[in-house]
């Protein structure tokens, strides 16, 4: 029997009686990191990196979470499990089966660039990997993180020179705590939703470096904070909290902003190309690195992408899931 298998609850061990990142309740769940679609509530006991552990708790309250360092080898049943760095946000791991010789690696998302924030990537030998294709066309390309960089400041210093609120929308975790570390704090203060500030205060406790910044509550008083730009999430923009900042540009930061006809659609006045899961190039790196000879597509572009690794060699296979890529990320617990 395979030291992984596919079933309706989502990835399975026979040999350990666990899953990784399951869609349905389950006695034991090993969770790749703390995004909604991948550690989900209701789980009997779960397993994660100590760096994700503490937004776990945050996100879906008192549950039974034991914890592993990056490397650290765990013995369940009669599997070998290890965590590696994913790199996708701070916490974020490629889980290691082995069982009887066979290595699996499901890799959760993941993206191979250094972002300064997040323990950065590392290729894990295996002879199974599963792999996302959220990004998984020859379109997506991402440029360097100093160049979104300087765009995003230029952008925030223009709003502020004309007396405009800079709103941006990103994601909770990871996406807005990497934006900080981005951003300019000469051009003004740095304000954050509420449910990215929760995020930035469980980070903050642990030990994680983030920029300054003031959560924008209720309170707040808008005109104190001249310059100011406003990270949120996408779901707050326009919203009756955001339009009390009186005059303002909106702007979303994500992967899809590569895409035209996406970017119009999020109606806002500027899209920024940037994203926590890897590039076309990305992904076939993180694919060649591994050694792999079997590998399994989940969410994204998977027929496509699926399709271009037969023609290159590798076995591939497109794995039904339900995770949901980047546009799952939103979540504002």
């Amino acid at each position: 029997m395979a030291a992984l298998t596919f079933t309706p609850s989502g990835i399975y061990c026979p040999a350990g009686d666990f899953y990784i990142d399951p869609w349905k309740p389950v006695d034991r769940a090993l969770i790749t990191h703390g995004h909604a679609d991948h550690a989900r509530w209701g789980m009997g006991h779960y397993l994660a990196t100590d760096i994700a552990a503490p937004v776990m708790r945050h996100r879906l309250g008192d549950v039974s979470i034991d914890t592993v360092r990056y490397g650290e080898t765990r013995r369940i049943g009669g599997a070998t499990v290890s965590f590696h760095p994913a790199g996708h946000v701070p916490g974020s791991a490629q889980i290691r089966v082995e069982v009887a010789g066979e290595v699996w690696v499901a890799s959760g998302d993941y993206k191979v660039v250094d972002d300064g924030l997040s323990t950065p990537f590392e290729p894990v030998s295996c002879h199974h990997f599963i792999t996302e294709s959220t990004f998984g066309l020859p379109v997506f390309r991402w440029q360097s993180q100093d160049v979104i960089a300087a765009q995003i400041n230029d952008w925030w210093r223009g709003c502020a020179a004309d007396g405009k609120t800079a709103f941006l929308g990103c994601y909770a975790l990871g996406k807005a705590q990497r934006l900080m570390s981005m951003l300019d704090p000469d051009i003004g203060p740095i304000l954050t939703h509420t449910a990215i500030e929760n995020t930035n205060a469980v980070m903050r406790a642990q030990g994680i470096p983030l920029a300054a910044t003031i959560q924008a509550g209720g309170d707040l008083v808008h005109k104190d904070h001249p310059g100011a730009i406003v990270l949120a999430p996408p779901s707050a923009l326009g919203s009756a909290w955001a339009r009390k900042f009186g005059p303002q540009e909106t702007a979303f930061a994500s992967g899809w902003m590569a895409v035209r006809g996406i970017r119009r659609r999020r109606a806002g006045d500027r899209g920024f190309v940037i994203s926590d899961h890897a590039d076309w190039s990305g992904l076939l790196s993180a694919i060649q690195e591994t050694g792999a000879e079997n590998i399994y597509v989940t969410h994204g572009y998977t027929d496509i992408f699926t399709r271009y690794l037969n023609e290159q060699g590798w076995n591939a296979q497109v794995l039904q899931t339900e995770f949901g890529g980047e546009d799952a990320e939103e979540d504002a617990a």
